[in-house]
Parts: C-alpha cells; sequence; structure tokens
C-alpha cells in the first residue's frame, strides 16, 4: 500500500472511531497517525534485516507520541489506537484487522523467554484502556477486553473478558466492538459473586431457621410424652 493510499487510510479510520474529531486535517495531528507512519517505515526496515535503523525509527515515533510499537510487530488493516499514551506492543506480536486500543495499553510478554513470546490478537478486537495482555497466546476474532484487566491466557472468540486475572465473563456478542467502542458497559464478576454468595446465605439462614423450628417441635412432643 503506497503513502498516499496509507494516509487516506488513517483518516478514514480514525474519523469513523474517534467522535471527537471535526476535520479531516486533524488526523495529522494524532498520536496514531504519527506512530503508524513511523511504524510502517520501520516495519519495512526490519523485514529488510536493517534492525539498528528499525529501532531508530521506531524510537522516534515513540519521543513523539508515547505509543511504542516494536518494528517486528505485524499489524494488520484498520488499525487505531485511542489517545495511545503508554501503549506497547511487542516483537512478536501479531495484531488482525480492526483491532481497536486504548491508551496504557500493554501488548507484551512474561520473561526473557525467545521465540514467539507475545500476544496474537484477532479481528474485530478492542482492548480497554490500561489492559495488559501478557504471554504468547491467542485473544479470538470479535472479543473485547475490559478497562485494567490483565489477560494471562487464552480468550475464544467473541468474548468479554474482565478482571485481574482477566477471565471471561460473556460468550456471544452480537455487535462487533470496533462498532460499538464501549468500554464501560461489561459484565462485573465481583458484584454478580456477591449476589451469588447472598443468595446463598439468604438460603442457608431459612433453612436454619425451619430447622430450629423443626427442633422446638420435636422437643415439646418429647416433653409432653
Amino acid at each position: 500500500m503506497g503513502i498516499i493510499r496509507n494516509i487516506t487510510e488513517e483518516i478514514r479510520i480514525i474519523r469513523e472511531r474517534d467522535p471527537a474529531i471535526h476535520s479531516s486535517m486533524e488526523v495529522f495531528l494524532y498520536p496514531s497517525f504519527k506512530v503508524m507512519i513511523h511504524y510502517r517505515i520501520a516495519h519495512r526496515l526490519y523485514e529488510k534485516g536493517h534492525y539498528f535503523w528499525a529501532r531508530w525509527v521506531s524510537q522516534r515515533g515513540v519521543r513523539k507520541t508515547g505509543i511504542e510499537i516494536h518494528p517486528g510487530a505485524k499489524i494488520g488493516k484498520g488499525f487505531f489506537i485511542d489517545h495511545g499514551n503508554g501503549v506497547i506492543i511487542g516483537e512478536t506480536t501479531i495484531i488482525g484487522d480492526n483491532v481497536t486500543l486504548y491508551q496504557g495499553v500493554t501488548l507484551g510478554g512474561t520473561g526473557k523467554e525467545h521465540g514467539k513470546r507475545h500476544p496474537t490478537i484477532g479481528n474485530n478486537v478492542m482492548i480497554s484502556a490500561g489492559a495488559k495482555v501478557l504471554g504468547s497466546f491467542t485473544i479470538g476474532d470479535n472479543s473485547k477486553i475490559g478497562a485494567g484487566s490483565v489477560v494471562l491466557s487464552e480468550v475464544p472468540p467473541c468474548s468479554t473478558v474482565v478482571g485481574v486475572p482477566g477471565r471471561v465473563v460473556k460468550r456471544g456478542n452480537q455487535a462487533l466492538p470496533q462498532e460499538t467502542l464501549n468500554q464501560t458497559d461489561l459484565p462485573d464478576p465481583i458484584k454478580e459473586d456477591i449476589a451469588n454468595l447472598q443468595h446463598a446465605n439468604s438460603e442457608m439462614i431459612n433453612r436454619i431457621l425451619e430447622l430450629e423450628q423443626q427442633m422446638k417441635a420435636l422437643t415439646g412432643s418429647s416433653r409432653r410424652e
């Protein structure tokens, strides 16, 4: 894809997913736009084995935007980083098409292991602010990762993940995450657990009261005899 087509595509993506933008010219001020230009240049250098120059271009992008994308990462079409400060994408990360990241997201490894050590992100995935996805596994297509979640294992397609560590709380989402970009209306597993405990506690109390009544009835009956 040529540079003009890249710029046109970036403008389309940002205007489609950011309600705060009012004109196409504003796109040139967006950190997401700037860092993707640097990434594309750095990635080409990386693929040709020019690792020093690839990192040099990449680090210039980091200083300008606060977003660090390793030049070895593979990123599909329709990628968008909203705000973006603090985003880190590791070397062996693979990102599918139409993925949206928010500020503070980390797609990282878990140590000094070699080979594929960063996550693979499927198509149409949204990863909310501050989420950490650490390790070599796959986030399935059409999934949504809640803000502040820490994901350490495989996520099936069409799932919603929240919590630390992250766990799947919803399966079979109907709307695609990049169409709604909703980071707030997610299930709350802690609230659900507390509600379940309260319900179980109420049932237990009722059962104890029933047993007390039965014991009193038996005691009264034995005294009369």
